[in-house]
Protein backbone atom coordinates (compact mmCIF):
# COMPACT_ATOMS: atom_id res chain seq x y z
CA UNK A 1 0.00 0.00 0.00
CA UNK A 2 1.34 3.41 -0.90
CA UNK A 3 0.22 6.70 0.48
CA UNK A 4 0.60 10.18 -0.89
CA UNK A 5 -0.11 12.64 1.87
CA UNK A 6 0.40 16.38 1.54
CA UNK A 7 1.99 18.41 4.35
CA UNK A 8 -0.39 19.47 7.12
CA UNK A 9 -0.58 23.09 5.96
CA UNK A 10 -1.67 22.23 2.44
CA UNK A 11 -5.12 21.84 0.84
CA UNK A 12 -6.84 18.42 0.67
CA UNK A 13 -4.52 15.44 0.50
CA UNK A 14 -4.91 12.36 -1.67
CA UNK A 15 -4.31 8.91 -0.23
CA UNK A 16 -4.12 5.79 -2.38
CA UNK A 17 -4.21 2.16 -1.37
CA UNK A 18 -4.62 -0.55 -3.97
CA UNK A 19 -8.01 -0.14 -5.57
CA UNK A 20 -9.16 2.74 -3.35
CA UNK A 21 -8.42 6.44 -3.54
CA UNK A 22 -9.34 8.92 -0.84
CA UNK A 23 -9.31 12.71 -0.97
CA UNK A 24 -8.92 14.18 2.49
CA UNK A 25 -10.23 17.56 3.62
CA UNK A 26 -8.23 18.04 6.82
CA UNK A 27 -9.88 21.28 7.82
CA UNK A 28 -13.39 19.91 7.30
CA UNK A 29 -12.81 16.41 8.71
CA UNK A 30 -14.08 14.77 5.54
CA UNK A 31 -12.78 11.86 3.47
CA UNK A 32 -14.19 11.24 -0.03
CA UNK A 33 -13.35 7.79 -1.38
CA UNK A 34 -13.55 6.27 -4.84
CA UNK A 35 -12.76 2.89 -6.34
CA UNK A 36 -13.30 -0.51 -4.71
CA UNK A 37 -13.60 -0.90 -0.94
CA UNK A 38 -11.77 -3.93 0.47
CA UNK A 39 -10.52 -4.60 4.01
CA UNK A 40 -7.19 -3.04 2.99
CA UNK A 41 -8.96 0.05 1.70
CA UNK A 42 -11.06 0.25 4.87
CA UNK A 43 -7.83 0.05 6.86
CA UNK A 44 -6.47 2.96 4.83
CA UNK A 45 -9.65 4.95 5.50
CA UNK A 46 -9.45 4.00 9.17
CA UNK A 47 -5.91 5.28 9.53
CA UNK A 48 -6.82 8.50 7.78
CA UNK A 49 -9.96 8.95 9.89
CA UNK A 50 -8.02 8.23 13.09
CA UNK A 51 -5.49 10.87 12.06
CA UNK A 52 -8.28 13.42 11.67
CA UNK A 53 -9.74 12.42 15.04
CA UNK A 54 -6.41 12.77 16.83
CA UNK A 55 -6.01 16.22 15.25
CA UNK A 56 -9.17 17.36 17.00
CA UNK A 57 -12.09 16.38 14.77
CA UNK A 58 -14.81 14.89 16.97
CA UNK A 59 -16.87 14.12 13.87
CA UNK A 60 -15.33 12.62 10.73
CA UNK A 61 -17.35 12.01 7.57
CA UNK A 62 -16.41 9.26 5.12
CA UNK A 63 -18.24 9.78 1.82
CA UNK A 64 -18.41 6.63 -0.32
CA UNK A 65 -20.47 8.14 -3.14
CA UNK A 66 -17.80 7.37 -5.76
CA UNK A 67 -17.01 3.87 -4.47
CA UNK A 68 -18.00 1.59 -7.35
CA UNK A 69 -18.11 -1.61 -5.32
CA UNK A 70 -17.38 -2.95 -1.87
CA UNK A 71 -16.94 -6.36 -0.36
CA UNK A 72 -18.61 -7.42 2.89
CA UNK A 73 -15.32 -7.48 4.79
CA UNK A 74 -14.55 -3.88 3.79
CA UNK A 75 -17.95 -2.70 4.97
CA UNK A 76 -17.56 -4.68 8.21
CA UNK A 77 -14.20 -2.99 8.81
CA UNK A 78 -15.89 0.41 8.50
CA UNK A 79 -18.56 -0.67 11.00
CA UNK A 80 -15.80 -1.65 13.44
CA UNK A 81 -14.15 1.72 12.85
CA UNK A 82 -17.43 3.45 13.73
CA UNK A 83 -17.49 1.53 17.03
CA UNK A 84 -13.87 2.43 17.74
CA UNK A 85 -14.66 6.10 17.18
CA UNK A 86 -17.61 5.91 19.56
CA UNK A 87 -15.35 4.35 22.21
CA UNK A 88 -13.18 7.48 21.94
CA UNK A 89 -16.18 9.80 22.26
CA UNK A 90 -16.12 10.70 18.57
CA UNK A 91 -18.48 10.11 15.65
CA UNK A 92 -17.70 8.50 12.33
CA UNK A 93 -20.38 9.18 9.72
CA UNK A 94 -20.41 6.99 6.61
CA UNK A 95 -22.34 8.54 3.75
CA UNK A 96 -23.52 6.76 0.60
CA UNK A 97 -22.35 3.32 1.67
CA UNK A 98 -22.65 0.81 -1.19
CA UNK A 99 -23.99 -2.66 -0.67
CA UNK A 100 -21.55 -5.55 -0.68
CA UNK A 101 -21.17 -7.20 -4.01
Amino acid sequence: MTTDVAPTDSPPATVRGGLLRADVDRSGGRISASGHLTPQGADLLGGTADSLRTRGHRRVVVDLLDVRSADAAGLAALAALRSRFAAHGAELVVEHAPTAG
